[in-house]
């Protein structure tokens, strides 16, 4: 049937914004949301609007020599491909500053394999500009621990249909990490997988591998386990270079 909104060409099951309930447990197609919602929502615009005086009052203060001198240019000597996840922050886990890191996130953490067809590339152009742009010296594929997009990678391969979504599109590039695998393996050994499967397909982009066979460019796959605050070095190719030297 029809949705309730005449503006929407969906079906009701499919509309984005189907009806709201009415009185005795239902609310009624239009009602406002309720009071306290409005408040928390009021309380967030509030704080939000309030972001330019608090940074630069606090932390563009106290940074300012650095912050002014980033405004001439950036020189950071790592890449970092990390996943969108609002738990997972690179800056943090690498304990840097502005300027040293220069992040590409995606959902998973995933590096598709180099090609040419006449799409739209977001990751591996981020990646070219680090590399022939920037000169960058390290490229890590950072994996985590209850990643969604693994998650969804895994659950939609057991039900063995074609991607129907935006998000299982993507993340059906790391299906031959469920291949390899044997029998029904653990969210965290497909987490880990896909890292090094990522590592895999950086070496197909023709300027990384030029740089990792002369020596310029290292490739590392790491995973961040976020109930422990751990972080697993799975992989290297290149320079063994690690900590410090990764920023």
């Amino acid at each position: 049937r029809l949705c309730h909104t005449r503006a929407c060409p969906g079906t009701a099951g499919a509309c984005p914004s189907p009806p709201r309930a009415v009185a005795g447990g239902r609310r009624r197609t239009g009602e406002g949301p309720r009071p306290g919602l409005l408040r928390g929502r009021e309380r967030r615009l509030k704080r939000w609007l309030a972001v330019d005086r608090r940074f630069r009052q606090g932390y563009y203060r106290q940074h300012r020599e650095r912050l002014e001198a980033l405004a001439q240019g950036q020189s950071p000597r790592s890449a970092v491909v990390s996943c969108c996840d609002s738990r997972v922050d690179p800056a943090i886990v690498f304990d840097a500053q502005p300027g040293e890191l220069f992040v590409i996130r995606n959902v998973a953490s995933l590096v598709p394999p180099c090609e040419s067809e006449g799409q739209y590339h977001g990751t591996s152009a981020a990646l070219e500009f680090a590399v022939t742009g920037l000169g960058v010296e390290h490229i890590v594929v950072l994996g985590h621990a209850q990643c969604g997009g693994i998650r969804t990678l895994v659950e939609h391969h057991r039900q063995d249909e074609a991607p129907r979504s935006f998000i299982e599109y993507w993340v059906s590039m790391a299906y031959p990490c469920l291949d390899a695998l044997d029998g029904a393996p653990s969210l965290q050994a497909v987490e880990q997988a896909a890292v090094r499967l990522s590592v895999d397909n950086l070496q197909s982009y023709p300027w990384i591998a030029e740089r990792l066979a002369n020596g310029s460019l290292s490739l590392h796959g790491w995973y961040y386990d976020l109930g422990t605050g751990t972080v697993e070095r799975l992989q290297t190719l290149g320079a063994d270079q690690y900590s410090e030297e990764i920023r």
